[in-house]
């Protein structure tokens, strides 16, 4: 098993001394293993290898490249900074002004000595009855409450992923989740022996019938999908869609985990006061766990909402999953800290989550208008409310040589191939479309820079784009 490591170890290092550039095609794996007189099994390992430190991108029906720029392991391609491009559009951790002093005024009861001795203690993996309460009026929706009596918590909502998984799906079984997905639920799924399956999608999210066509094709566990503001193409599903799938899942009796991390977003009116806005999300469609609650995991986490750096995850269980779902948070080691917990209680109750849930409303809109403004008269994809935007580039530019020119010119952006899930095949319809679609596309993170150099990180962009390769 090591082998195939010490191949991809030499190849990575052809890689960053500069012997193998950017674009660069790989030879297909069956010449690789007969150049290196390896196993073809072996030369697949490399290249999956590869791909996992985010070194390579595969592309449907061309090849395998070198990327742009040798970027962070699978498991951390968005959460941390990418290459030294000044402008990184890769990052989407947002904050509002005067968020530091917000959240400051909320700990500062937390640091008196005889309560800290009990925040810094440990807490279940159920919480506190008072975080319980908080959780289930944070994320009340028109048309859903959830039980607090049904709430875990969890580090951030990324261990709540984890979490949900590892109680419903083996290892070695398959889970169905939409062909473009976020990156670290791949990252999550091969460290715990999950293959993912990819799903059909159209302009209304995850198509029922594929659901339906890849159980019959092989069972699956369970679906993950995000309903709503997915990223990263900022498709919401209508009521209609939603009932239509819970209709199927439940039919097919399959669990499933709604990721709901963005979803703050888009409830409420952009630009509204703070003072006007509830702690809920009042105006949101229901969740997928409104439509079928007997087999809906609900994720979702404060740290979009406040700041990923003292954050929480939530996970809303099925009646009666409690129980199994909170060991498996204890046994991976994800539960939430004691004072995560009490900070959150007090945030969410003081009205510090609604101010700052009500400014990155405004503060999203914003920016989405200057993604229109600068540029305008490309195919980029978004929601009004969303703090991302697709863009699918013009021809002839490929996602891995725009990222590269991007660089060469001071911004990161992210190629759309890290969104996509393996195992599409050359012709199997609409998902080989998704599929090569993907490799012409990047996504922009439009929340972790200050407008002003957003703007202008925009504006070279578009330069870029004109300018072809």
């Amino acid at each position: 098993m090591a082998d195939y490591r010490r191949i991809a170890d030499r190849i990575a290092d052809d890689i960053a001394t500069g012997r193998l550039q950017p674009g660069d095609r790989l030879p297909p794996q069956r010449v690789f293993a007969r150049r290196r007189g390896i196993a073809g099994s072996t030369a697949g390992r490399v290249y999956t290898e590869l791909v996992r430190r985010g070194l390579v991108v595969g592309e449907v029906g061309r090849g395998t490249f070198v990327r742009a720029a040798p970027t962070a392991p699978a498991g951390r391609a968005l959460a941390e900074s990418a290459g030294s491009a000044p402008v990184n559009l890769e990052l989407n951790y947002p904050s509002a002004p005067g968020q530091s002093e917000l959240l400051a005024t909320g700990l500062a009861p937390l640091l008196r000595p005889d309560v800290l001795t009990d925040a810094l203690g440990t807490a279940p993996a159920t919480g506190t009855a008072a975080a319980r309460e908080a959780a289930a009026g944070l994320l009340a929706t028109a048309g859903w409450r959830p039980d607090p009596g049904r709430f875990l918590f969890a580090g951030n909502a990324r261990q709540a992923i984890a979490a949900a998984l590892a109680h419903l799906v083996r290892p070695g079984r398959r889970v169905g989740v939409e062909s473009l997905t976020y990156p670290l639920v791949k990252e999550i799924a091969g460290r715990l022996g999950i293959t993912l399956v990819p799903l059909a999608t159209d302009g209304e999210g995850l198509r029922p019938e594929a659901v339906a066509a890849a159980h019959r094709a092989a069972p699956l566990s369970a679906v993950y999908v995000q309903p709503t503001l997915h990223n990263p193409t900022s498709v919401t599903m209508g009521a209609g869609r939603r009932a239509e799938l819970a209709g199927v899942v439940r039919e097919l009796d399959l669990p499933v985990i709604e990721d709901r991390i963005w979803s703050f977003l888009a409830s409420g009116e952009p630009g509204g006061e703070p003072g006007e806005m509830a702690v809920g999300d009042v105006g949101a469609l229901p969740p997928l766990a409104a439509y079928a609650p007997e087999r809906v995991f609900v994720v979702d986490g404060l740290s979009k909402r406040v700041a990923p750096g003292l954050t929480v995850g939530f996970l809303v269980v099925p009646e009666g999953r409690v129980a199994g779902a909170a060991d498996a948070l204890r046994s991976g080691g994800w539960t939430a800290g004691r004072f995560a917990l009490e900070a959150a209680v007090r945030w969410i109750g003081d009205g510090t989550v609604a101010r700052l849930v009500a400014a990155k409303r405004a503060d999203a809109a914003a920016r989405q208008r200057l993604v229109a403004e600068h540029l305008a008269g490309f195919a980029v994809r978004g929601d009004a409310r969303a703090y991302y935007a697709w863009w699918e580039l013009p021809e002839p530019w490929r996602a891995d040589t725009f990222r590269a020119a991007a660089a060469a010119r001071g911004v990161a952006v992210t190629p759309g191939p890290a969104f996509r899930v393996a195992g599409v095949r050359r012709g199997s319809g609409v998902l080989a479309g998704q599929a090569a679609a993907a490799a012409d596309c990047v996504r922009l993170g439009l929340a972790s820079v200050p407008p002003p150099v957003l703007a202008g990180a925009l504006r070279t962009l578009g330069d870029v784009a004109r300018g072809g390769p």
